[in-house]
């Protein structure tokens, strides 16, 4: 039987999973989460701490069909330096309940696009989130880069403001691609903007690419990869496209009968990450790769990989405080979420408390099961040991999982007295069998293709 015969047996091309970038998932979020519980969390984070900040900004010039991101488009800057004021008040907000001593091991800004706020309220913000919480010794300061969105004055005011690290989205580099996704951006746009980050000392850079776009073959993801390759990149997340034009309306303008099959989306993952492979990159969990030097990668050999609502990180602070609206927020005691609308959002910063709208407690299991969903997700393998001593869950109820989750996978995953693991040729099914430590009801979330 081959190996794709194994995995269709299994039901690979068929199921729809979490992508387990959280433990409960989002769909899962509660109201038992509100601002004056949020508030709390944020005074209890130790004095002196060490924390991650994450900056949302909703906007986009023009909307790609491909993204089911909350974001909204604007032509003008009106909506982007208002929303800006708002995130003031809210630094504002947090520095009034923030411990004393606190800094920042990672602060991201994200979206939408935010290259899209003019260079003033950049440096604004930045100055804001400082007086705040100062970034610690080592302390990576990452922005999202849309390359059609950005010039010198804002590159200028990012990197004096403190960015050492640029993300860019490429998606695909393919012009009949990019009409069909409404993302028109062509390597010599991204390949200027590239230049124009490493002139200002900008080192460290990310890309993100999709597979299972539509009319991608083998032949035309493989020569975005290598343009991709051209520009290298220090990491690169390889990201299945989720087409679920039933929650965002904007991909009905794509066309569904040119969308590859799920065999043939294997395939072109299977294309684009040889190639990563073949120039040098190690892979970093099911979908991202990593330069042997980069901070990712040395997460992965050291054991200190994670996952966060970006993706795979090298961060590992217990605390992520999300600002902006639809922004998540972790602590050891759960997550919180800010209310997705951006005029809800405002309204409830102006009347002076946070936007906090639900989330979810921590509870009896659920570290434990987060514990063993992450592990297996960054190193294909749970160790009994460090499970049992996360504690939340008996020697008993975790062996009787791990049997169930080998059970329900044979022949792809390795069982022993010490751990669980998931060698090479079962490695899509990764999230699936993460989806058996799962407690939540999964039937009635609508998740993403699980390749």
């Amino acid at each position: 039987m081959t190996q794709e015969s194994q995995l269709m047996r299994l039901g690979l091309f068929d199921a729809r999973v979490p992508r387990y970038t959280s433990y409960p998932t989002a769909p899962h979020f509660g109201a038992s989460v509100d601002p004056a519980l949020f508030a709390s969390w944020i005074e209890q984070i130790p004095h002196g701490a060490a924390i991650s900040l994450y900056l949302h900004v909703p906007f986009c010039r023009r909307l790609c069909w491909f993204c089911a991101c909350r974001t909204q488009g604007t032509s003008s800057d009106d909506p982007v330096i208002a929303y800006a004021k708002t995130l003031k008040a809210e630094i504002a907000l947090l520095k009034s309940h923030l411990p004393q001593g606190v800094r920042l091991a990672r602060l991201h800004w994200g979206g939408g696009t935010p290259t899209m706020l003019p260079a003033a309220e950049m440096r604004a913000l930045a100055e804001a989130i400082f007086d705040t919480a100062p970034l610690a010794q080592g302390a990576e300061f990452s922005v999202e880069i849309d390359p059609n969105e950005i010039d010198a004055e804002r590159l200028d005011a990012l990197t004096d403001s403190g960015m050492n690290r640029a993300s860019i989205g490429v998606q695909d580099f393919d012009p009949l691609i990019q009409s069909a996704i409404g993302r028109e951006q062509s390597y010599d746009v991204t390949k200027r903007v590239v230049d124009m980050v490493r002139e200002r000392g900008v080192h460290s850079l990310n890309a993100d690419i999709l597979y299972g776009l539509p009319h991608q073959t083998t032949a035309r993801i493989a020569d975005s990869v290598q343009k991709l390759l051209s520009l290298s990149p220090d990491r690169v997340a390889l990201y299945g496209y989720a087409h679920v034009p039933w929650m965002s309306r904007r991909q009905q303008m794509i066309p569904s009968d040119a969308m590859p099959t799920p065999e043939e989306r294997l395939r072109l993952f299977e294309t684009a990450a040889k190639l990563f492979l073949w120039d040098g990159y190690d892979e970093i969990g099911i979908d991202h790769f990593a330069r042997p030097t980069d901070t990712m990668a040395i997460a992965q050999r050291t054991g200190h990989l994670r996952r966060n609502f970006q993706g795979y990180t090298d961060d590992t602070a217990p605390v992520l405080v999300g600002l902006g609206a639809s922004s998540i927020s972790r602590f050891p005691q759960g997550f919180a979420q800010n209310v997705s609308g951006t005029s809800d959002h405002t309204k409830a910063i102006r009347a002076g408390h946070f936007s906090t709208h639900r989330g979810h407690v921590f509870s009896g299991e659920d570290k434990a099961r987060a514990r063993m969903i992450e592990a297996l997700m960054c190193d294909f393998r749970i160790n009994r040991a460090e499970i049992l001593a996360e504690g939340g869950m008996s020697a008993a109820t975790l062996d009787q999982l791990l049997r169930d989750a080998a059970a329900a996978f044979p022949g792809m995953v390795t069982l022993t007295p010490d751990s669980l693991f998931v060698p090479a040729h079962a490695r899509p099914l990764t999230r699936m069998i993460a989806r058996t430590f799962d407690a939540f009801d999964q039937t009635k979330a609508q998740h993403s293709a699980a390749i």
